[in-house]
């Protein structure tokens, strides 16, 4: 029997290979939309989703954000803010700023001594979602733990990669405070605010310890405790006075902006 060459099945080409990622290097996805549809559909609206900014740093404040999103006219490129460049930041800053409601509100150094950090951030976070024009139905906030909020509220660990309105206020509160830190810079010149945005960087260390701290300067934060000893050690067990930032709990049209 003589077997037919035609009716032979063809020989199935090799599927291409995805193109690797050179090592060390992890393929990231960006935030989405999903988690804020999902409630949409279930007639939930609006929906905020906050962030802060200078949880970290040696001097300056706290800036914290909420965002509400027009679904229909979502920035294309929104990003975790530590992911992107800060030219690329400031233009979607002016995008977001022009196609959604936001809220900004500051927890002064003054705050940040007398509560802590964590409590002063929540604080401020809290701040910035009853500041919002319209009362939200939802929050999504970055991190473990929920604030005090108005509504249900998601606390979404790296929730700034995860959910697109967390990163877009990642990106309002990093942009604002950059911009602060840069006004601080001419009021206290010295310090480098302007490049470090009052992170504890060498260049940050170096002129805590030549200068000693300024007003802006978180008071209880191990380094600024050594160099206010060093220059005022009579200050040792002197208490926190209010700066420029220093706000009461109860006056949240003083630390709200509202767009």
């Amino acid at each position: 029997m003589i077997r037919d060459k035609s009716a032979r099945k063809p020989i199935a080409k090799p599927i291409a290979k995805q193109a690797k990622l050179p090592k060390g290097v992890i393929a990231v996805a960006p935030p989405s939309f999903r988690r804020e549809r999902a409630l949409i559909k279930r007639g939930v609206w609006p929906i905020a989703g906050c962030d802060e900014a200078g949880r970290g740093p040696l001097a300056g404040p706290v800036v914290a954000a909420a965002v509400v999103l027009d679904p229909k006219r979502i920035p294309k490129g929104i990003d975790d803010s530590k992911r992107l460049t800060a030219e690329r930041r400031e233009e979607l800053f002016e995008e977001i700023c022009a196609t959604a409601s936001f809220a900004v509100a500051f927890a002064s150094p003054a705050r940040i001594d007398r509560d802590n950090i964590l409590r002063a951030s929540l604080w401020a976070l809290s701040r910035a979602v009853h500041g919002l024009p319209q009362i939200p139905q939802h929050v999504f906030v970055d991190g473990r733990d929920r604030i005090d909020a108005p509504c249900d509220c998601d606390a979404v660990i790296g929730g700034d990669g995860i959910v697109m309105s967390i990163a877009a206020a990642s990106i309002i509160a990093k942009v604002t405070r950059d911009r602060l830190m840069c006004a601080l810079a001419l009021d206290c010149p010295g310090y480098g605010f302007e490049t470090h945005k009052g992170y504890a960087v060498p260049e940050h260390r170096e002129a805590l310890d030549r200068l000693g701290p300024s007003v802006h300067h978180r008071r209880f934060f191990a380094p600024v405790i050594a160099a206010r000893l060093k220059h005022y050690p009579e200050t040792a067990e002197e208490t926190v006075e209010a700066d420029l930032f220093a706000v009461d709990a109860e006056i949240a049209s003083d630390v709200s902006i509202t767009i």
